[in-house]
């Protein structure tokens, strides 16, 4: 629990006035309390971009984002075979949903670039063990093909971090704890 009075419309509200970009919506309820209803209430409330964030396996949650009002949906390519990636990409695409493609190493990213991804994130927390390692985004930026959006994200906590990162080719960044606590 990052913020023990969690309000997603309010914080994204918040995000909004900001200057945020896009806002990523936790959609997953059973390891980070989130609610598909979370994305439906910050949709009527926002008019930037929403990511649905949840761990996206099959077809059936890319039509439930659509519903909800999502603009793009997270695919992590951990958790998914290379088939279930691209086809789950595909199917976003004819729905009208952007995909942010997850990768933490090497493989990972050449399984992205393969699929055709287009936007890129890079995830600087290892989901096995929770530690932060931002110099995975600095490993992997020199690979990110230049047509391809990347996206750093997690484990971001200074403007130098953000400066030196876009210096090496990073176009977004995914920020939440940060600011969650």
């Amino acid at each position: 629990v990052l913020a023990s009075e969690y309000d997603p419309v309010r914080i994204a509200c918040e995000y909004e006035a900001g200057g945020a970009a896009a806002i990523s919506v936790l959609t997953e309820p059973t390891f980070f309390d989130g609610m598909l209803d979370h994305l439906t209430a910050v949709r009527s409330a926002v008019g930037v971009p929403l990511l649905r964030k949840d761990f996206v396996v099959d077809p059936y949650q890319l039509f439930e984002a659509r519903a909800a009002g999502a603009d793009a949906v997270l695919l992590i390519v951990a958790a998914l075979d290379q088939e279930q990636l691209v086809t789950l990409q595909r199917r976003a695409w004819d729905l009208g949903l952007a995909t942010l493609v997850e990768v933490h190493d090497d493989a990972e990213l050449t399984r992205a670039i393969d699929s055709g991804a287009r936007l890129i994130g890079v995830n600087n927390r290892n989901l096995r063990t929770l530690a932060v390692d931002v110099g995975a985004s600095d490993r992997l930026a020199a690979r990110i093909p230049r047509d391809v959006v990347a996206v750093s994200e997690s484990g971001l906590k200074s403007r130098e971090e953000l400066e030196q990162l876009a210096a090496v080719g990073y176009r977004a960044f995914l920020i939440g704890e940060r600011f969650m606590t």
